[in-house]
């Protein structure tokens, strides 16, 4: 896949019903990585974790056949709803992560996973799915490393989006161990939101955050070579 400069207009759903991950600046920067990829007529796109659609929507637009997965029911209808709305033909399917596609490959995998840490170290309920990801903020993120190999097919690509929070090294160090070409290509500072700054200071009790309170995400892309 290479660079394309064309790209719609990125948009929000036209329906973000409560207890569903609205899109903020991590979609956004996600957004704009996807857009830049060279995808291939009706190439096939999963959007793991999608909460309304957004980047489900965004991979439609461009040409794609999208599949879209979430382990939450609502964000499940919000997506189908979203979809109709937007005139849009999207899978929408309900589970964990992968075992809503067994067996099979794509051309591109595209997710906002949860990679917030949390002092809880259960695993999170209700709407908090969508962001709080265990102690280290990464529950979620390893599992889409440890899977990106089989989901994408030969040349296929990986695009995650995360915070510094959560170790963006380790994650191109998994990728790389698990024979993905890894790489950090888009970042963007923004401050602390409302979740980060409810538990500041067991982030700085752990030596997480600085005084700045700034938040760096980045968009990490895969390929499978």
């Amino acid at each position: 896949m290479t660079v394309e400069t064309r790209c719609p207009t990125p948009r929000s759903p036209a329906w973000v019903p409560p207890g569903v991950y609205e899109p903020q600046d991590d979609t956004r920067l996600l957004t704009r990585a996807l857009c830049r990829e060279r995808l291939a007529p009706e190439a096939e796109v999963l959007d793991l974790g999608t909460g309304t659609g957004a980047l489900a929507l965004t991979a439609a637009r461009l040409g794609a056949q999208v599949t879209a997965v979430d382990i939450s029911w609502r964000a499940v209808f919000a997506t189908r709803v979203n979809a109709l709305l937007s005139r849009q033909n999207i899978s929408v399917r309900h589970g964990d992560l992968t075992s809503a596609v067994p067996g099979r490959s794509f051309d591109l995998v595209v997710s906002n996973p949860p990679y917030v840490p949390s002092p809880c170290r259960a695993a999170p309920r209700g709407a908090a799915r969508a962001w709080d990801a265990g102690w280290d903020g990464r529950m979620v993120l390893d599992r889409i490393c440890d899977a990106a190999t089989t989901l994408l097919r030969p040349q296929g690509a990986l695009l995650m989006v995360q915070s510094a929070l959560c170790g963006v090294e380790d994650t191109v160090a998994r990728l790389t161990g698990a024979g993905l070409s890894a790489t950090v290509t888009d970042r963007m500072r923004v401050p602390y939101g409302r979740v980060l700054l409810s538990r500041l200071t067991w982030l700085r009790r752990r030596g997480l955050t600085a005084d700045d309170m700034v938040e760096e995400l980045v968009v990490i892309r895969a390929v499978r070579t």
